[in-house]
């Protein structure tokens, strides 16, 4: 009976070490320029959703029609996504933290190409 449950434990401390070890490490050249890439844009998501709430109450004070609250709520959850996506970059160096970073500018992309250029 000791045995059996030494052996448990054991078998249980390695399964806690599996899932706690990261992956492999990626952090190349492209990697690093695409983090930087995305925390620049992460950036530039969260400065255009706080112009849009001004443009949004000046427009409202002066009785001429704004960007919508639509266009707000979508450009403000954009930028809380690529700024959660561009923390999760920052803080992992494995493949976790490269497609948290893909995902950034692919939604700086998706509301630069639809919110404003299509």
């Amino acid at each position: 009976p000791g045995r059996r449950a030494d052996r448990r434990r054991a078998e249980e401390g390695e399964r806690r070490a599996r899932r706690r070890t990261p992956g492999p490490d990626v952090d190349g050249a492209g990697a690093r320029l695409l983090r930087g890439l995305a925390g620049v844009l992460a950036g530039g998501l969260v400065v255009l959703a706080l112009g849009l709430v001004v443009v949004e109450w000046v427009a409202g004070n002066s009785g001429v029609p704004g960007p919508g609250s639509g266009a707000i709520v979508a450009h403000v959850g954009a930028a809380v996504v690529a700024v959660i996506g561009q923390v999760v970059a920052d803080r992992r160096r494995d493949r976790t933290g490269l497609l948290a970073a893909l995902g950034v500018v692919v939604t700086a992309s998706l509301v630069l190409g639809f919110g404003w250029f299509l």
